[in-house]
């Protein structure tokens, strides 16, 4: 895991319970150009989240808002329940837990 990664990966822990509470999510881990070590400096964070029942799209903007500002870092949220079935496989193969 490269440090640019590691230091995303903490930060995520550390607000792992602002996320809950405040927007009815739990972070899965980063996908992508990131977890492959493959980023450039205009990559985005893939994040993998799982969004509670009653979740709305304000909590699914919001999150992905929130984190941009935390990162200081073009995010793209995806809803683990939203995956399509062809990409899950590889998404889960590659993903770094949070």
């Amino acid at each position: 895991m490269n440090r640019e990664l590691e230091g995303v990966i903490e930060t995520l822990k550390s607000l792992e319970e602002q996320i809950r509470k405040e927007y009815k999510a739990e972070i899965v881990g980063v996908f992508g150009s990131y977890a492959r070590g493959e980023q450039k400096g205009s990559s985005d964070l893939d994040i993998l989240a799982k969004f509670a029942e009653g979740a709305t799209l304000f909590d699914f903007v919001g999150l992905g808002n929130f984190l941009e500002e935390k990162l200081n870092l073009k995010v793209d949220i995806v809803s683990e329940r939203a995956l399509r079935e062809e990409l899950r496989e590889g998404i889960f193969k590659e993903v770094v837990r949070v």
